[in-house]
């Protein structure tokens, strides 16, 4: 069984880079041709897939967040990680880590994120 959990502050200023990690256990993220995403819900609102980490360590990212997301990952940990950078307000939302793309068959938790001084 997969199991994820997302990690990190609950709480950042804006203009500051919001960090989050994702660690995943009973399977490993290099395992073919599995990928990681992370998903974000802002209050009231859908979810927004925000970007993805493959197997191969590739990346690729939402369009409309691409100039502020960076995806990487610790194969020695099994952890993949989030920094979004310059938060606004507007970045305030729960965020998951979740296997797969468009199709997420493992979740974490999830994670509130607010941004505010």
């Amino acid at each position: 069984q997969v199991q994820l959990q997302e990690s990190g502050p609950g709480l950042v200023k804006p203009s500051q880079t919001l960090s989050l990690t994702c660690t995943v256990s009973g399977g490993s993220i290099t395992t073919s041709y599995y990928a990681w995403s992370w998903i974000r819900q802002p209050p009231g609102k859908g979810l927004e897939w925000m970007g993805v980490i493959a197997y191969d360590g590739s990346t690729y990212y939402s369009p409309s967040l691409k100039s502020r997301t960076s995806i990487s990952r610790d194969t020695s940990k099994n952890q993949f990680s989030l920094q979004l950078s310059s938060v606004t307000p507007e970045d305030t939302a729960v965020y998951y880590c979740a296997r797969g793309i468009g199709h997420n068959d493992y979740w974490g938790q999830g994670t509130q994120v607010t941004v505010s001084s």
